[in-house]
């Protein structure tokens, strides 16, 4: 028993090259539903990677057929109790702050379906690249419940009346439609779906560091305040990014017409 567990593989894989991680979900059987022992996996590396300075940019990625088929209902339905289901929507909803609080840029990296918490996590992420192939939906009203946590994450990506009119009939939107909801960036062909995110990851990995995190965190907080506070916030934030050493490196490149060698700081 002690050899099967010990080869048994992981539910979460981290890769790591060059400056970007990449977490897969490995749970291809089960779709890679999100279950206690996926949240947990997921919300440890996510708290090593806020603490890892060399980490550029993180891609969340799925194993198998699907992206994610959302919470592990078999799961669920072996504990029917009410402060059980609050625990595990607070712990997935950690996770999804996680990703939105991480330091660096998360992308997903999508091919299958991403349905209910699975097509949250997508919108929790701050860039998404699809197959052609991929479809998603918040299908829980199929089931009868309503994927209100889903909808937190979806209805800060796409227009109200099309994130609701997903929500109330659970139906499935293609790659192409994500895209135009502004769910996802770009939607590459099933094959090219590798190429397309390297393609990305490496933009944002040639940019000086300090600028994107910086970026990165300023986007987010200025999205909650008022067109005046945003503006004040925004300026603070850019003369303190005008005094990194990269900022004046980026600046001195463009004038002397060379590429710029960003120092982190």
């Amino acid at each position: 028993m002690s050899a099967q567990i010990a080869t048994e593989e992981p539910i979460l894989i981290r890769e790591s090259r060059e400056g970007v991680v990449t977490l897969t979900l490995n749970r291809p059987a089960q779709y890679n539903a999100l279950s206690e022992e996926m949240l947990q996996a997921l919300q440890q590396n996510l708290d090593e990677l806020a603490a890892d300075e060399d980490v550029r940019c993180v891609v969340i990625a799925a194993s198998g057929k699907a992206f994610c088929a959302g919470h592990d209902l078999k799961q669920m339905r072996a504990n029917p109790r009410q402060d059980y289901y609050e625990d595990l929507f607070r712990r997935c909803g950690g996770v999804m702050q996680s990703i939105v609080n991480l330091p660096v840029p998360v992308i997903a990296r999508v091919q299958g379906m991403a349905t209910a918490a699975g097509c949250q996590l997508v919108a929790s992420c701050d860039l998404a690249v699809a197959a052609e192939s991929a479809s998603f939906a918040v299908s829980g009203i199929n089931v009868g419940l309503f994927c209100s946590t889903p909808a937190v994450a979806l209805s800060r990506n796409v227009a109200p009346k099309k994130t609701f009119e997903m929500l109330v009939t659970g139906r499935f939107v293609s790659a192409a439609e994500a895209l135009s909801h502004g769910l996802v960036n770009r939607v590459a062909p099933d094959a090219e779906l590798d190429a397309a995110v390297a393609s990305l990851t490496s933009d944002i990995c040639s940019k000086s560091p300090v600028a994107i995190r910086t970026g990165k965190a300023m986007f987010g907080r200025q999205r909650s305040m008022s067109l005046e506070e945003a503006y004040a916030y925004a300026g603070q934030v850019m003369a303190c990014n005008m005094m990194a050493e990269d900022a004046a490196e980026g600046i001195d490149a463009f004038i002397g017409k060379r590429k710029p060698v960003w120092k982190g700081r």
